[in-house]
């Protein structure tokens, strides 16, 4: 990338929400006590499914994934936007937004197809649980969790890369909380079409596809719960199917929505309440309907905490 022919900008502004200071303070305390609990439900997870055995299986191995996934998001993101927070005007360099873009984009992305293969996991297992052993064996999973990876590696190169190829000569002002494609884009000194074309035809692939997927899988295990015989079954099976749905339908909602159009007549407050809902609310939901209503990790995590209970004790 040749910046220096391409480029004046050496460094760029975030404006965070400068425009309301008096909501500042508030801000910088909700969304630092979000970024701790997400941290701590998600690095639980990560332990847990580690120190026990009986959770190494398919299921709660991709759980593993997708906190390791979580925590890496908020990590990329919370930091640089809490200190956004703490000022008026922050700057950030073209090379540190280049790598949060990326990172973003990485993480993102290897969710978006975690969440798929998660489904496509949950499918197998309830409306084929005889097969299930055989279809999700080791080898299975491997691939499924390295297509994750390796996709949103892809992704983000690709995208990052391309944003970055743009010439940016001013001005050098992002009206957004962190270093995302479609603020930053605004600022490009060149003809967008073509990548606005990709970044469509991208999301629907991406972020569309595995939205539809999901849903199909979810409609063919309610259908595997309506025959269930108890009634209090049905229940549970509803309640937590429900819940896997609005926290992917929040997810892929609002990430549909800001890729979509790159370049969308959005205000930038509701593009940034947008970006807040995917990459703030998701990371902290997702241990909380993923794996803290799950019985067996409820169960792992009082014997983890009896067995440090009785280290201390001797």
């Amino acid at each position: 990338m040749k910046r220096q022919n391409q480029s004046s900008v050496l460094e760029f502004i975030l404006l965070g929400f400068s425009n309301f200071p008096e909501l500042q303070e508030q801000l910088f305390g909700v969304f630092l006590a979000v970024y701790l609990v997400t941290l701590m439900g998600n690095a639980i997870i990560i332990i847990i499914i580690c120190f026990e055995q009986r959770l190494h299986v398919p299921m709660y191995l991709f759980l593993q994934n997708l906190s390791v996934v979580d925590v890496s998001f908020s990590a990329v993101i919370m930091p640089e936007m809490l200190v956004v927070l703490t000022r008026e005007k922050t700057s950030i360099s073209f090379m540190s937004c280049f790598a949060q873009m990326y990172f973003i984009l990485f993480f993102g992305g290897t969710e978006c197809f975690l969440l798929g293969t998660m489904a496509y996991d949950r499918f197998v297992a309830i409306c084929h649980p005889l097969s299930y052993p055989m279809i999700m064996n080791k080898r299975v999973f491997m691939k499924l969790v390295m297509f994750s990876w390796v996709s949103g590696i892809m992704v983000a190169t690709v995208q990052t890369t391309w944003v970055f190829s743009f010439p940016f000569c001013g001005p050098n002002v992002i009206n957004h909380l962190f270093c995302e494609t479609p603020p930053v884009l605004e600022l490009a000194c060149a003809d967008t079409f073509l990548f606005e074309i990709y970044a469509f035809t991208g999301t629907i692939l991406i972020v569309m596809v595995p939205f539809v997927l999901i849903l199909l899988s979810y409609i063919r295990i309610l259908f595997a719960i309506l025959r269930m015989p108890s009634a209090t079954g049905r229940q549970k099976a509803f309640s937590t199917c429900a819940s896997h749905l609005t926290s992917v339908t929040l997810f892929y909602g609002t990430a549909s929505m800001t890729y979509l159009q790159p370049k969308s007549a959005y205000s930038p407050e509701t593009k940034k309440l947008m970006s807040l809902a995917y990459s703030l609310l998701t990371p902290l939901l997702n241990p909380l309907i993923y794996s803290f209503r799950n019985s067996e990790m409820k169960r792992a995590l009082m014997k983890l905490w009896r067995r440090r209970v009785d280290i201390h004790a001797f």
